[in-house]
């Protein structure tokens, strides 16, 4: 009598069980067909490769990758060459490469890849914002001109404001380690060091707190090594980094050369200026906290301790056991 149970049981199951089994098959012979289809593909690239290789043909198998390349570098130069006819946009892309070496782009060809992605998002920009502005909210043709034109200016902008940003950050980060850095020339100088011989030994101490000024640093004494004279170098080193500490600094070494102080005393008072300037900007940041916290107290904390302190007399009030 248990034997009917346990078959009803089973063929009552049987549209579940026999769906696991498809979809269980199905999975195999589809994971099956991919591994084959991809060990015949790669046998394929193999045979091509070593065909291609024998004939001298292997440019030829990757000319539309090649040709893409070619394209881009194409534009590239284009841009670089045609913009800056006049006098004026001749100091602006000086200015904009000076921007650039600040935030850390060392790239011949930064400029036009700056120009070339800011007409591309100011393009994307208005092509989205015209495509899924009108899914989202109703608005009118004149409306929805006005935010293509928005969202147009907001990726022409986007770029130049991207930069700044990077460049506010790596100016704070010098600043910040700039102290230092002058700490450590006056301790290799106390030693014996030359100037030469200081800079690089300091570069290479900075590496793991500031890379930022390490690099500039190490280009610096690349500079010193290629020919460049030491004020040269230190006055690009200034232009690397933004900071009017550095091109004080470069001043403060060709003004001792000449006049033929000690350069190690020159040192230690700049370095001491510096360091009393740290302290004068970390105290400026503590002094001006609590005008800083006003705003957040006042929108934050003050409507959560008017609710607490406030909440049972109202509720008293309603309830009428007060």
């Amino acid at each position: 009598m248990e034997r009917p149970g346990i078959l009803a049981e089973f063929f009552a199951d049987g549209p579940a069980l026999l769906l696991t089994a498809l979809v269980f098959l199905a999975t195999a012979v589809l994971t099956f067909s991919i591994m084959l289809g991809l060990r015949a593909r790669a046998a394929i690239k193999r045979r091509a490769a070593g065909i291609a290789e024998y004939s001298g043909d292997m440019e030829d198998a990757r000319s539309l990758g090649a040709s893409g390349l070619k394209a881009v570098q194409r534009l590239l130069d284009y841009v670089t060459k045609h913009y800056g006819v006049s006098e004026k946009d001749k100091g602006e892309m000086k200015l904009l490469r000076r921007r650039m070496i600040q935030a850390g782009i060392f790239d011949a060809r930064a400029a036009a890849y700056f120009f070339l992605a800011r007409a591309g998002l100011a393009a994307t920009t208005a092509l989205a914002v015209s495509l899924f502005l009108p899914l989202v909210v109703e608005l009118s043709v004149s409306m929805q001109w006005l935010a293509v034109v928005v969202g147009a200016i907001a990726g022409y902008v986007a770029p130049s404001m991207y930069l700044d940003r990077r460049v506010a950050r790596r100016r704070n980060e010098h600043r910040a380690g700039f102290p230092d850095f002058m700490d450590l020339l006056v301790v290799c100088a106390d030693s014996g060091l030359s100037m030469e011989a200081a800079l690089e030994r300091v570069g290479r101490e900075l590496g793991a707190s500031y890379p930022s000024l390490c690099t500039n640093v190490h280009m610096a004494n690349l500079e010193i090594r290629a020919g460049r004279s030491m004020t040269e170098a230190l006055d690009h080193l200034g232009d690397r980094l933004g900071l009017e500490e550095a091109r004080s600094f470069a001043t403060l070494i060709q003004q001792s050369a000449e006049l033929g102080s000690s350069i190690t005393d020159a040192l230690r008072v700049y370095s001491d200026d510096m360091r009393h300037k740290r302290l004068s900007r970390a105290e400026e940041k503590a002094y001006s906290l609590p005008a800083k916290l006003a705003i957040p107290m006042m929108v934050c904390i003050f409507p959560v301790l008017f609710v607490v302190i406030l909440l049972p007399v109202i509720v008293r009030l309603y309830t009428g056991h007060y």
